[in-house]
């Protein structure tokens, strides 16, 4: 892209679903779009448009064989994603969904993270879009992540075509990443949501 990306504002509940459809826009497009959440700043492409995964790859000069988590509204379109829905999924779900946990589960011969992020930014563009978003952190891999618009232009803003706001700033800490696709649970990152009170989860699921 190369160029300084659009900052949209959210400001208002009546403005949400107009920045969402335009963020929309550009994500079938293919073009990488950064969003806020409930922890870092995200950045988002449209996993169902040719070419544009791979785009967010190298914006963030990623290992391609490390996956990048998806976004989805419900956990039944994990289902229907073609993802494996076990009942310890859904209890984690319930437990901390919609939220900052981020889980590994079989998705056909390979595994695949899924997420249905609290902040109503991402909310309202998987309202909107009816599917998927491959979303992962807003910096360049190994630096820290971006929590702020600034931050997020100074790391990968060449590589974006706009950038959402919606104040306060985003949290501290990344997502808590939990890996159940052996059918047992393993906590691959600890993050937002303490190791506690996921193996507390575990105790109550078994």
């Amino acid at each position: 892209m190369g160029g300084i990306p659009l900052v949209v504002a959210v400001e208002a509940d009546d403005r949400l679903g107009e920045v969402a459809r335009m963020a929309v826009d550009e994500l079938r497009s293919g073009r990488l779009v950064a969003i806020p959440t409930e922890t870092v700043y995200g950045l988002a492409a449209d996993p169902q448009v040719e070419g544009a995964v791979e785009r967010l790859f190298a914006a963030k000069q990623r290992d391609r064989r490390k996956p990048v988590a998806w976004f989805v509204a419900s956990v039944s379109e994990i289902a229907r994603l073609g993802a494996e829905v076990t009942p310890l999924l859904e209890k984690l779900a319930e437990k901390f969904w919609p939220g900052p946990l981020t889980v590994v589960v079989r998705y056909g011969a390979e595994t695949r993270g899924f997420r249905i992020p609290a902040h109503r930014v991402p909310l309202e563009i998987l309202k909107v879009k009816e599917g998927p978003l491959a979303v992962t952190s807003a910096n360049r891999s190994g630096e820290p992540p971006a929590r702020s618009p600034a931050e997020v232009i100074a790391a990968v803003g060449e590589h974006v075509s706009l950038v959402i706001t919606d104040p306060p700033q985003c949290g501290s800490a990344p997502s808590t990443v939990v890996d159940i696709s052996g059918g047992d649970v393993r906590i691959l990152r600890e993050g937002a949501i303490a190791r506690p009170r996921i193996l507390e989860a575990v105790g109550e699921a078994g």
